[in-house]
């Protein structure tokens, strides 16, 4: 799967590709960094298929090291997770709960709230 650089209403943003996957490992966070860099973006919207197996699952690691990497570069992740898509573990739920607080990370329901929310 390749990424898109979509640029609307003066936002730029390194997108996945709908029901495709990408990330196999955590290791392919690595891809999105660079992609972000080339375009001198800070700005990443995904799809729930886009991301790891195990990413909505919190006690796999998955999703902190993810985040983690993502934040070490300032980047911000949206996520478009259609609702009964994936199955959030219950301490994925918490730490959603936690990060709604704040601008890193974010899921939503629709392609267009996820880009309002990267355009906030």
């Amino acid at each position: 799967m390749k990424l898109t650089l979509l640029d609307q209403d003066g936002l730029a943003v390194v997108e996945g590709l709908p029901d495709e996957a990408f990330m196999s490992t955590v290791a392919d966070v690595d891809r999105v960094i660079e992609a972000c860099l080339s375009n001198a973006t800070t700005s990443v919207l995904l799809y729930a298929e886009n991301l790891t197996g195990a990413f909505f699952d919190l006690s796999s690691g998955e999703a902190g090291a993810i985040l983690q990497k993502l934040r070490n570069y300032r980047m911000r992740l949206a996520v478009v997770c259609a609702p009964g898509r994936v199955q959030f573990s219950s301490r994925f739920g918490e730490m959603l709960a936690e990060e709604r607080r704040g601008r890193h990370f974010g899921v939503f329901e629709t392609h267009g709230v996820a880009r309002e929310w990267l355009n906030s």
